[in-house]
């Protein structure tokens, strides 16, 4: 449990819920009754209403139910269960590739099965991947849901219909211990006189409430809940921005000796952005309170560059630096560039990651605390305890909004105490808009490169239908026998894991067919870290011309000879993910690069809109505003998912009329009422991680 997590009332009180299920709801932030209440839907669906088969619609959510005229397993590439349903006015097949052997038994001929799930296109007509569904017997009768059913940010291992229910299990468990009672001093239209009331109805809606209302964050529920979460956030910056201004940071005040020796090594002057950014830093070493800086620049932009110039100015200083990374490949990567540009200069770099062996693990941590090691790089495992520095001065932490917002082992502690801490660079290769970064991260400074280095050509990006996609492959390999390298991206599919791996391995296995003189890869979520590793690094060195893979190259792949990117159904990404997928391309200078957005007809408008934005700019600012903008509806899990957000249920564009009167509030109560401000801090961010508290 992390610190500052009180053992009032675990999660653990609730039925059903053993030590498995806690360590699992851990990835959630659920640690008590309290924290699985405020584990709010991101979006709600509509069971309540049949819809026959024949009138049921393409590419909407909805519910069937038939009788099970035929189930079976059959083989065709893999094991996969097919179950044919009929209800009088059509059929509909329901495919799934992972399943048990009681589920297949289960699936009767002539008992009823009552479907949820989006409806495709299959080879034998409409057809659903994977739905959630129950069987019964013809004579049996089954009520259908009479509230609409609200859909959790989830982890693996965990069904909805299991959060559903431990969730609603600890509403009852606060109504019975007088929990979240606190009563609000004006009751609101809906007539939510406290905060059980409007949480109760967040997560149990009535059918007839309006789900373009909720979709849209207007509900007084939700407004009530939404203005206390700004406060919340507001208060919490302001907290932090104080804090780090008690603080003494360790004396940086010479500029690195080496600076030009590494700049004269780049074969590449920086960029009036990197040097203005820089400037910034050195300003910021020269003060006796911490860094506190955000570096924002988009995929290519030279983040890395700057922080090895604060490295080096810390090393001069007679300071470690701490260098973490979201992911093993990307902290690789950092490693590689810094050994080669720190070797000559006489400064020893380390990688710790966690599959690091534990012979070579010993005398790494031996190093960093004699100080013999200067720079050490690694993931989550520098934050474990034994991981001790001698004398930690900056803290580098690149893109740190992926990291689990649940980790209280904060590198601050490595360096310091409540009176000293390191100064810290977080970076980012994804924007933040401007009103998202004046509520959320108000306690760091913001720098941005908003310059690409000289020579760096905007990638090309282009959309096709999918009936072009025979067109498309035969450009792919022209591109690929011509030398250059083409990743191939298969989006996530019914938030997935598994369904996202089995769109793969199918793609792949259709393009090894259809372009077999072409060396083709293939790498997802779900292969093991050796086997994706060595994918990717045949990719790099070009024995694999076409990577097949799945959003895992996101972050820290790094090709500058891949010239092609091609994302299949972009439309089930948002613009903030669609740019940083792009962003793998169009790393090399003087060289033209392309991205090719494959969708499905029928477009929605906003999909449509999404897509014409990637072609009409490069800029990740306007991207993310317009990101911000098109998710105003209340999609606010993608930010989620993207990590620009750890806000529950405010938006702070959707929101914007909010902001005004919730600084107001936040400002009155942090100057009269400081439990008021903890109690609101502890209810909304709780010990998750915030970007200045890494």
């Amino acid at each position: 449990m992390p610190e500052g997590k009180e053992k009032n009332h675990p999660i653990q009180n609730i039925r059903g819920v053993g030590p498995k299920i806690a360590d699992t709801l851990s990835n959630l932030g659920i640690y008590q009754v309290e924290d699985a209440v405020f584990h709010l839907p991101y979006k709600y669906e509509d069971r309540t209403n049949l819809t026959p088969i024949g009138d049921a619609p393409y590419e909407t959510p909805l519910l069937v139910e038939g009788e099970i005229v035929k189930s079976t397993v059959v083989f065709r590439g893999r094991r996969m269960l097919i179950t044919e349903i009929f209800d009088g006015t059509g059929r509909l097949t329901m495919r799934m590739f992972h399943f048990a052997f009681a589920q297949h038994k289960n699936l009767k001929e002539g008992h009823r099965i009552r479907c949820f799930g989006t409806i495709r296109h299959g080879p034998k007509g409409k057809e659903m991947i994977h739905p959630q569904y129950q069987v019964f017997s013809k004579d049996e009768e089954v009520e259908i849901e009479d509230h609409l059913t609200p859909i959790y940010p989830s982890t693996s291992n965990l069904q909805q219909g299991r959060l559903r229910k431990l969730i609603q299990g600890s509403i009852i468990y606060c109504q019975k211990n007088n929990l979240l009672k606190e009563n609000w001093e004006t009751e609101d239209e809906g007539g939510f006189k406290d905060l059980l009331s409007a949480l109760t109805f967040i997560h149990n809606p009535p059918t007839e409430t309006s789900l373009e209302l909720l979709s849209s964050g207007q509900h007084p529920a939700q407004r009530k809940l939404i203005k206390e979460e700004l406060v919340a956030h507001i208060l919490c910056s302001g907290m932090l921005k104080r804090e780090t201004e008690l603080r003494k940071s360790p004396l940086m005040q010479s500029a690195s000796r080496q600076e030009n020796l590494l700049l004269g090594s780049l074969g590449f002057e920086l960029t009036n952005a990197q040097t203005r950014v820089w400037d910034e830093i050195k300003q910021d070493f020269e003060k006796e309170t911490p860094m506190r800086r955000l570096l924002q620049g988009d995929v290519g932009s030279g983040k890395t560059v700057i922080a090895a110039l604060a490295t080096l100015q810390a090393s001069d200083n007679s300071l470690q630096t701490a260098f973490m990374c979201p992911t093993e490949i990307l902290a690789e990567q950092h490693y590689e560039n810094m050994t080669q540009w720190f070797t000559d200069l006489g400064i020893k770099v380390d990688l710790l990651l966690g599959s690091t062996k534990a012979k070579d693990r010993k005398r790494i941590l031996s190093d960093l605390q004699s100080g013999k090691t200067q720079v050490l790089l690694g993931t989550h495992a520098l934050f474990q305890k034994d991981v001790i520095f001698k004398s930690v001065g900056l803290t580098i932490i690149d893109e740190q909004h992926r990291f689990g917002v649940h980790q209280r082992f904060t590198l601050l502690e490595k360096g310091g105490d409540k009176e000293k801490s390191p100064h810290q660079l977080i970076m980012t290769a994804t924007p933040i808009p401007r009103t998202l970064s004046m509520t959320v991260y108000g306690a760091l400074d913001t720098s941005i490169i908003d310059e690409l280095p000289p020579g760096r050509r905007p990638v090309e990006t282009t959309s096709r239908p999918n009936s072009m996609r025979s067109k498309v492959i035969k450009r792919i390999e022209e591109v690929c026998l011509d030398g250059q390298r083409v990743y191939w991206v298969c989006t996530l599919i019914e938030d997935s894991d598994e369904l996202e791996a089995q769109a793969a391995e199918e793609l792949f296995k259709e393009i090894s067919k259809e372009v077999p003189k072409v060396k083709t890869g293939l790498v997802h979520g779900r292969l093991k870290k050796e086997e994706k590793d060595k994918v990717i690094n045949r990719f790099r060195k070009g024995d694999i011309q076409l990577l097949v893979c799945t959003t895992v190259i996101e972050v820290g792949v790094d090709v500058p000879e891949a010239t092609l990117m091609i994302i299949e159904n972009p439309e089930r990404l948002g613009l903030a993910q669609l740019h940083q997928l792009r962003g793998r391309v169009g790393r090399k200078a003087d060289t033209d690069s392309h991205c090719l957005l494959l969708f499905r007809e029928p477009l929605s408008e906003l999909a449509k809109e999404r897509i014409s934005t990637m072609e009409n700019t490069n800029d990740g600012f306007v991207i993310a505003e317009k990101d911000l903008e098109l998710r105003g509806g209340g999609d606010i899990h993608g930010l989620r998912q993207s990590g620009l957000m750890n806000l529950k249920i405010a938006n702070p564009i959707r929101d914007s009329d909010l902001l005004e009167s919730a600084q107001q509030e936040a400002l009155l109560i942090a100057k009269t009422n400081e439990l008021q401000a903890r109690s609101l801090i502890n209810r909304w961010i709780g010990a998750r991680l915030d970007y200045s508290d890494s």
